[in-house]
């Protein structure tokens, strides 16, 4: 199942959610995002039959190993986009925003060059 860029985004946000509380329900979701309870729910159902996520009897939702790993893969291009666009002097926010918006879109080819440069930036500054 291919995951559309929403589906990813929520992936994100239970992985962040799950950093900071140890446990996610849907209103977890709903407010983390500002979406509402019915549009979390089905993104939640579309999650869950591709395999993506578990939810408990409880609604306490899980990654899968699938999710996990596409959750941490565009975590870390939220981070590290963000970082290489602050360093470059855009603000915060704007860089977040930024972000946000590239990371569903760059190749795996690209993003791996930029931190690869970023890496090597980092190795020349520390000499």
């Amino acid at each position: 199942m291919q995951l559309m860029e929403s589906g990813e985004m929520y992936l994100e946000t239970i992985h962040i959610l799950l950093k900071n509380k140890g446990m996610v329900r849907s209103l977890d979701i709903a407010e983390y995002m500002g979406f509402s309870k019915p549009s979390v729910s089905r993104a939640v159902g579309i999650l869950k039959k591709g395999d993506y996520i578990i939810v408990d009897r409880y609604g306490y939702i899980t990654l899968t190993d699938l999710g996990k790993s596409v959750a941490k893969k565009i975590y870390e291009r939220h981070t590290i986009l963000t970082e290489v666009l602050i360093s470059l002097g855009v603000s915060e926010k704007s860089a977040s925003e930024d972000a946000c918006k590239i990371e569903h879109v760059i190749s795996d080819e690209s993003f791996e060059a930029i931190k690869k440069h970023i890496r090597k930036n980092n190795d020349k500054t520390i000499h």
